[in-house]
């Protein structure tokens, strides 16, 4: 049986040392053998933490989308070999970022296009906007992005689809497939899917996953109560003091109310709130050879298909090392730990999952039927500090 007293110790601790709140679950077969809440959703009010509130995923929303993917993958609707340009045609022409020998830089062709496998492997060569991972923010590509994006903003309301247009006036910052950098390929599968099934990519999550998993507490807008369900995100200022209530891109009432037709119903695409709970749901699935509660979402080859490492031995040492993600490799959508005394891992090779920014965090191990959420929700969110201990601990219960 496993004993969790050092886990409610360390979250504490978090708690007791500022963090504002912070929960965690962990099952194995469907079956909860941890579940813990600490500290206070909403420390002004004194309201504490508990299993109902909800937390912003931010980037974590793409276990999600990339688990959605596959299934239509599964279904046979796209190749991963598949041109991007056959599902948005702008990217026909697609333009990337060379260094002559004297240093400058020049806008040329790409000599390939990109594909499919890149935007799941986060490999085509468009950042988010100001947001190259370990290249500098100055580069030209991540300017241009953020040039394009701005000039969307204010523009107001904006589709997906619009935004992907948008995007493809930004040269690559390097021939599609040859590096990772993470960023926009997330658009862009978001976009796949709203291509392949003619809907908002919020609704075939919500149709495909949230809805056959029970994930009641799960949408991509605060719908129903979970306005006053979602946790405080809050900004921790310098000299670890918490401070206002930092702000975080939800949708208005007014777009929200936007959220009845098949397409550009929000800007850009939305993130998903939900809690620990319902996001367990969808990792037990994943951890149980794509089954929950009896229903069968996705095959267990497809999803070792997902968890296999896409990137070259290179490319992990230039593209995919620092002390948060040592040890681990990247496929479609997710990362995967490759070598455990790399990362200083206690868990077990071939368990995947992904981070989101404001703090959260998800695995699942199809050799154990196991699953581990953590949740908080924090700007910056010191997720080194956190998830490193947290993941330690946990594993070091079982």
């Amino acid at each position: 049986m496993a004993d969790f007293k050092e886990l409610d110790r360390l979250l504490q601790k978090y708690v007791d040392d500022g963090l504002p709140s912070c929960g965690c679950v962990i099952a194995r077969k469907g079956e909860i053998l941890y579940e813990n809440y600490f500290g206070w959703a909403d420390m002004e009010a004194k309201v504490r933490l508990d299993a109902s509130h909800v937390f912003r995923q931010a980037s974590l929303t793409k276990i999600a989308m990339y688990t959605a993917a596959m299934m239509l993958f599964e279904q046979g609707r796209f190749l991963m070999t598949d041109p991007l340009y056959e599902y948005f045609p702008e990217f026909k022409n697609a333009t990337k970022l060379v260094t002559k020998p004297n240093g400058l830089l020049e806008v040329v062709p790409v000599d390939n296009p990109i594909l499919v496998r890149h935007i799941f492997q986060m490999t085509c060569g468009l950042p988010y906007e100001m947001i190259m991972g370990g290249v500098p923010v100055q580069h030209p590509t991540a300017a241009a992005m953020a040039r394009e994006m701005t000039k969307l903003r204010e523009k107001g309301y904006f589709t997906l689809r619009e935004q992907i247009r948008a995007a493809a006036r930004v040269p690559l910052a390097f021939e599609p497939g040859t590096r990772f950098l993470y960023g926009f390929a997330s658009e862009l599968t978001a976009g796949l899917l709203e291509e392949i099934c003619g809907k908002s990519a919020e609704l075939v999550i919500k149709e495909m996953l949230f809805d056959p998993l029970g994930m009641d507490s799960s949408a991509n807008f605060l719908c129903g109560d979970l306005e006053e369900r979602l946790v405080k995100d809050y900004y921790l200022k310098p000299g670890k003091s918490l401070g206002d209530e930092d702000a975080f891109f939800l949708p208005t009432p007014e777009q929200e109310a936007r959220f009845v037709g098949p397409l550009g119903t929000v800007p850009g695409f939305s993130r998903v709130i939900t809690n620990c709970r319902d996001y367990t749901k969808l990792m037990q699935m994943l951890a149980c050879g794509g089954s929950y509660n009896g229903v069968k979402l996705l095959g267990r080859k497809t999803i070792d298909l997902m968890r296999c490492n896409a990137l070259s031995p290179q490319v992990l040492k230039e593209d995919f090392t620092n002390n948060y993600l040592a040890g681990y490799g990247y496929g479609y959508g997710v990362r995967m730990l490759l070598d455990r005394y790399a990362g200083q891992h206690n868990g077990i090779p071939g368990q995947f999952g992904w981070t989101g920014g404001s703090g959260t965090w998800a695995e699942a191990s199809p050799e154990e039927g196991l699953s581990v959420v953590y949740m908080h929700n924090l700007q910056p969110n010191l997720e080194e500090y956190h998830h490193l201990r947290m993941r330690a601990t946990a594993y070091g219960c079982l």
